[in-house]
């Protein structure tokens, strides 16, 4: 049976303590203990499955919607009992070098933060595991949890950005590769890579505004000590938007360059073509003189006129051929 709360537990003074299991009890000793804040992870919950935890929780009914439909951009929006987070953490696929993102969203209020998790590409086991081994940071409550998946999601977007920039160098190579050894799907891989790029931006560009407010430092159920952190990871996500902003603008330098090529090689044949046409046209328009089978033409009559005009065309060949080779059309 699929398991929609993937974990849930109470963090006292940093240090993870098993609760009831009943979502109210639980928040209920969170909140009456002192320091210390549930911790509900749901991954793909059902409308059905999640009322029960948006009614324990007083979650607000437009971030219900938004958690539950998924398709959000992201961002930071503020209610009366929450903070409502949306983060669009992307996977890079090394068998197809492809880009991918999933959503999370989290859900921050008093004494207690929920993470919804759509798709398989930003599990938070490991930010789980990473924080309980530091207490000094997760004593900080919800606010930590909040830090420490946002940092993740966009410390990934640099590593994802630099496994794009190798994939774009080797596009790059490709491109000015010699004719014959010049692939014959750039084009495709060219627009490809632009819809990489273009989903990588979605999914990192809108998130700028809010970790500047984070970062600002006014708003509800963030402490205040977390200001710098939130500029730390506002700063990397700067770093990130820089390099997909430089990634977007090499493959447009890249298709730029690919269309010129393909331009020279088009011009290229259509040269080749047309000398040889026009080498075939002598023999052809000398051909069609002779066979109009008129009786009062001096050449038929000579001993020489057929080998002559035979010498004759080779040497014009010849001449041609050397004349469109010297020029670069053969």
């Amino acid at each position: 049976m699929r398991r929609v709360i993937v974990d849930s537990a109470i963090y006292r003074d940093g240090r993870r303590t098993e609760g009831p299991a009943d979502l109210s009890d639980a928040l209920a000793e969170a909140r009456t203990s002192g320091n210390a804040f549930l911790w509900v992870g749901l991954h793909e919950p059902t409308e059905a499955e999640f009322d029960h935890v948006s009614d324990e929780f007083a979650l607000h009914p437009l971030a219900v919607e938004d958690a539950l439909k998924a398709h959000q951009r992201p961002k930071l929006e503020i209610y009366d009992d929450s903070l409502f987070v949306v983060l669009k953490p992307v996977v890079y696929e090394p068998e197809s070098d492809r880009v991918s993102s999933d959503e999370l969203m989290l859900f921050v209020g008093d004494s207690f933060v929920v993470t919804v998790r759509h798709g398989e590409g930003a599990p938070l086991a490991a930010v789980r595991s990473r924080l309980e081994a530091e207490p000094e940071v997760l004593k900080h409550g919800p606010t930590a949890v909040l830090y420490a998946v946002s940092d993740t999601v966009v410390d990934h977007y640099i590593d994802v950005a630099g496994e794009l920039q190798v994939d774009l160098e080797e596009l790059e190579a490709d491109v000015f590769a010699p004719v014959g050894v010049h692939p014959s799907n750039t084009a495709e891989r060219i627009y490809t890579a632009k819809r990489q790029v273009l989903e990588f931006r979605r999914a990192a560009g809108p998130l700028a505004a809010p970790m500047v407010r984070l970062a600002a430092g006014d708003v509800p159920f963030v402490h205040e000590s977390a200001r710098p952190f939130f500029r730390d990871v506002s700063d990397h996500l700067i770093r990130a938007n820089e390099q997909v902003e430089g990634l977007d603008r090499l493959l447009s330098d890249i298709l730029s360059a690919h269309l010129a090529q393909m331009g020279v090689r088009q011009n290229d044949d259509v040269r080749k073509i047309s000398a040889w046409a026009a080498m075939a046209a002598v023999p052809t328009m000398v051909a069609g003189i002779y066979g109009m089978n008129f009786e009062h033409m001096p050449e038929l009559t000579w001993t020489w006129s057929y080998p002559a005009l035979m010498l004759l065309l080779v040497a014009v060949e010849i001449g041609l051929f050397r004349l469109f080779k010297r020029r670069g059309w053969l």
